[in-house]
């Protein structure tokens, strides 16, 4: 089937709630992707920071077929052996004592802000459920999470939102101690913004968030959707921060594009989960659980998080001296192999016109070009990006 054809009955069939590219990719090996006429693209997106080993990993593909010849699914009413075996490697590797697995980033998510209300319903009674969230934060789609983002534009038309969230700053460590009040239970946030725009915090915020829930008594969720699984080098990005949460949600590159989210936690929160408490149908079924297992042997046994680190100072290196080249990049921001460029006018142009020229790239908070590339990416491929990139700002110059 061709593109057009793929096109026509997308917009026939499928409910309009992207704003889809004209392209219809088929096939993936490592950092490339190619359409259904054959065209070939160099993928910077990696399905939003999904594909984190490349496209058709063999690890990830033999993993799929093996474990789709035994068993696919099962309910959770039963004990399923890949699912015991990935959350085993998941706390071996973290600060955490359990895990749920759902099915995505908002899943994860939602799950976090039920097990910190029911945690502080548990502990502290009926009057203390209020979430402290950042601004230009992104948690994911569903009524909890829209209300818990702090962009107005997911949220617009869904109105009225949820009760119990509040919204500050990120990176103002004065304004998260002013907001915090004893309805509070928890603070959510990304340790790095993502959709928000790849924004970083500060040297020693992350530490004083930490000792400021410390200090109340209350539970930090950190987020890591998009940055866990290694996109910034570590396996979490907390981890270069020097702190721990209470709760983790993870997703995205956990199952390398099987769909899976996960939410880690301490025993001594995890304990407000009982039977009945929450749930999810597909959630760590033994497809999704044999994918997130070869992931994670592969990340340690290829060396995945070291070729981040190394690709990520080149891809840094490359970015920043466009930013002296070109006026109008105001920054370039990022760590690993997640970055930002911020533009002083709309990105969305540069990344049409690099779809033209066979590079994928994503435009995040309207004027951040996203730099999302899979972990196993090469400095030749690096290179190549920048070459194409370059010629893409020379124009926009013009």
């Amino acid at each position: 089937m061709k593109t057009e054809e793929i096109i026509d009955k997308t917009e026939k069939y499928v409910a309009s709630t992207y704003g889809r590219y004209p392209v219809a990719l088929v096939k993936g090996e490592g950092a490339k992707v190619w359409d259904a006429d054959g065209k070939e693209y160099l993928d910077f997106v990696s399905g939003l920071a999904v594909c984190n080993l490349g496209h058709s990993h063999p690890a990830v593909v033999t993993a799929i077929k093996d474990q789709a010849e035994k068993l696919i699914h099962v309910s959770n009413l039963y004990h399923i052996e890949a699912q015991s075996e990935l959350a085993k490697i998941l706390v071996e590797n973290s600060f955490a004592d359990k895990v749920f697995f759902g099915n995505s980033g908002a899943e994860a998510n939602e799950a976090a802000i039920k097990l910190a209300r029911r945690y502080s319903f548990d502990h502290f009674g009926k009057d203390r459920y209020e979430i402290i969230c950042m601004k230009q934060s992104f948690h994911g789609r569903t009524m909890a999470t829209i209300t818990a983002t702090g962009q107005e534009k997911f949220s617009k038309g869904f109105e009225p939102l949820l009760p119990g969230f509040r919204h500050v700053a990120f990176d103002d460590i004065t304004a998260l101690r002013k907001a915090i009040n004893p309805r509070t239970c928890a603070v959510m946030l990304e340790p790095i913004q993502g959709e928000g725009g790849v924004n970083i915090p500060s040297e020693g915020y992350l530490r004083g968030v930490r000792e400021l829930c410390d200090r109340n008594n209350i539970l930090l969720i950190l987020d890591e959707v998009q940055v866990g699984m290694g996109r910034t080098g570590k396996l979490f990005a907390h981890e270069h921060y020097g702190i721990k949460p209470d709760i983790m949600t993870l997703a995205k590159g956990i199952a390398s594009g099987v769909p899976m989210g996960a939410m880690l936690a301490t025993d001594k929160v995890m304990s407000s989960f009982v039977p009945g408490t929450h749930a999810s149908t597909f959630g760590g079924n033994p497809l999704s659980s044999a994918t997130g297992i070869a992931v994670m042997k592969a990340i340690y046994e290829e060396k995945i998080l070291e070729n981040c680190a190394e690709m990520g100072k080149a891809l840094e290196k490359r970015l920043k001296s466009l930013k002296k080249k070109y006026a109008f990049i105001k920054e370039i921001r990022g760590k690993g192999l997640i970055y930002g460029m911020e533009l002083d006018f709309e990105g969305g142009d540069i990344v049409q016109s690099a779809l033209k020229r066979g590079l994928l790239l994503n435009c995040a908070a309207g004027k951040v070009l996203r730099f999302l590339p899979p972990l196993t990416i090469t400095e030749g491929e690096i290179d190549e990006m920048f070459a194409t990139l370059d010629s893409l700002l020379t124009e926009a110059k013009r």
